[in-house]
């Protein structure tokens, strides 16, 4: 997936760490096998690269994962939504990207007709997915969550009953560690000095049994002219996002349910999207860039899990 993986946990005594490690990875790599657009063989890959007007049988892990991207496309009326692939990588954050540049009027409009949830159709009973022609549908925003909740899964199979899971700054934590605390994972503060500047936290969240994902634009970005162009694509207007919103931290259950809703309310954006959240009862911490410095804003569902 082009990123990186951790894992600690607390194994019984005797434990060979090493099995376990390659029980990780081989999680992992079957993950990026079925969901990874930059391998041309992934299922995923020879789904966006299907003739128009045909279906497409999916693994059982990757029609999942995209059944559950469309779902959140649906509720957020597009602002999240899986096939944005086009202009990601047009905007040059993709596979294919096309250098730190905006791109012409005319390819954000032509990029913008492949793109649209509503064109895949899936069927359940036989796990496939129509191809409208054209379309590429990118998991990015979902899959590492998926790999999260998979890793852990796995290790409960294993008999490990404490472990703390990280894919590309996902994170999920279960049981305690051996002095009886729980996991802790500190919330990245924006950098104010650039993105060389030391990492700060803002906040600390305990983790056991819940997940949390963080979706910043200060990572991934360039500017031209003085704009910062976000590697977040609106779907519903082509164009990066406005930078009002630094980042949304999300915590869930499930690592693939916050991973996605990081995405889907930073498109929204402040007001909308913290409105979204408070509606759904979603525990969300919102960090704003405000006239005078970073702002924060939370739901009640964050609030209480800080203060516990």
């Amino acid at each position: 997936m082009g990123t990186t993986w951790s894992v600690r946990l607390v194994a019984p005594a005797g434990t060979a760490p090493e099995p376990l490690r390659r029980g990780v990875q081989d999680q992992l790599d079957a993950v990026d096998a079925q969901m990874s657009t930059y391998k041309p063989h992934s299922a995923l890959s020879r789904f966006n690269a299907a003739p128009a007007g045909s279906w497409h049988a999916l693994p059982e892990a990757c029609f999942r994962v995209m059944a559950h991207a469309l779902r959140v496309a649906e509720d957020t009326d597009g602002a999240y939504d899986p096939t944005v692939g086009p202009l990601v990588n047009l905007w040059g954050f993709g596979p294919d990207a096309r250098g730190a540049q905006p791109p012409a009027r005319e390819a954000v409009e032509a990029a913008r007709r492949r793109v649209g949830w509503q064109r895949i159709r899936l069927d359940p009973a036989q796990r496939r997915a129509w191809q409208p022609g054209g379309a590429c549908v990118d998991l990015s925003s979902v899959a590492k969550g998926y790999a999260v909740d998979r890793v852990g899964q796995w290790l409960d199979a294993a008999g490990i009953r404490a472990w703390l899971v990280e894919v590309g700054g996902e994170f999920k934590g279960r049981g305690r560690k051996p002095d009886g605390t729980p996991w802790r994972v500190g919330i990245e503060r924006p950098p104010a000095g650039g993105p060389h500047e030391a990492e700060r936290f803002g906040h600390v969240i305990a983790l056991d049994g819940r997940a949390v994902a963080t979706s910043g634009d200060y990572r991934r970005h360039y500017t031209v002219g003085g704009t910062r162009v976000s590697h977040h694509i609106d779907p519903r207007t082509g164009l990066p996002v406005p930078t009002a919103v630094a980042s949304v931290s999300v915590l869930a259950d499930e690592a693939m349910h916050a991973d996605p809703l990081g995405t889907a309310l930073t498109v929204l954006g402040a007001e909308r999207g913290l409105a979204y959240a408070q509606a759904r009862g979603l525990a969300a911490l919102f960090i704003l860039r405000g006239a005078h410095g970073f702002e924060e804003r939370m739901t009640p569902a964050f609030a209480a899990a800080l203060a516990a």
